[in-house]
């Protein structure tokens, strides 16, 4: 039975136009690479450099962020079931609060890259459950990128993997996502699943 969710910020929850790639150029690294981890293997000075340009970015996006189709009411939806949520961000603790604030988006749980070890480690989901008391399988996580999917089956989580332009039946899913979607505007789709996994938990011989 699922009695938690922990969603990805940027891209799942709210659009914040961040160009990754504009960064990386910006900051003198090569395209592809994961921003945060190409960073800690800079010298201090070009670090630092880093560190300030990418901040730069980040809050530029979270005064120009907006909600994401679908996600007001499913978490609103969420909250009324009773729901346990949770973000779990690469992005700076300052920067996720100010997105947060400005939106008018209230999660139970915040964890960014001030918190712990960052996605794709298991830390983040590992972590809400020890807060909540539940167990990995109780809980999903619900992001658009890879980290995300490998983040929560690190730890043993279910996993919903938002494609966006991409049409879900169409992609390969080598991610390894429990559930494939195109956005949160699926998110009829995503309480069904949810309802699914609550029914098979209970044993047959219980219902009535």
């Amino acid at each position: 039975m699922l009695r938690g969710l922990i969603f990805d910020l940027d891209n799942t929850l709210v659009d914040s136009g961040l160009d990754f790639d504009a960064m990386r150029c910006e900051m003198g690294l090569p395209q592809g690479l994961a921003i945060l981890e190409a960073i800690a293997r800079l010298p201090p000075d070009q670090a630092q450099r880093s560190r300030e340009i990418l901040h730069r970015r980040e809050l530029e996006g979270a005064q120009r962020a907006t909600l994401l189709p679908g996600v007001a009411q499913l978490l609103a939806e969420l909250r009324r079931r009773g729901l346990h949520q949770a973000i779990a961000t690469r992005n700076s603790r300052s920067v996720t609060e100010a997105t947060l604030h400005r939106l008018g988006i209230e999660i139970e749980l915040v964890l960014t890259r001030d918190c712990g070890p960052i996605k794709p480690d298991p830390w983040p989901v590992l972590h809400a459950c020890q807060r909540w008391g539940l167990a990995p399988a109780e809980v999903a996580v619900i992001g658009d990128y890879r980290f995300d999917i490998e983040c929560g089956r690190a730890a043993g989580a279910k996993t919903v993997l938002l494609t966006h332009a991409a049409s879900p039946h169409e992609h390969p899913n080598h991610e390894g996502a429990d559930l494939v979607l195109s956005s949160l505007a699926d998110y009829p789709q995503l309480l069904a699943w949810i309802a699914s996994a609550a029914a098979r938990a209970i044993p047959s011989s219980s219902r009535t």
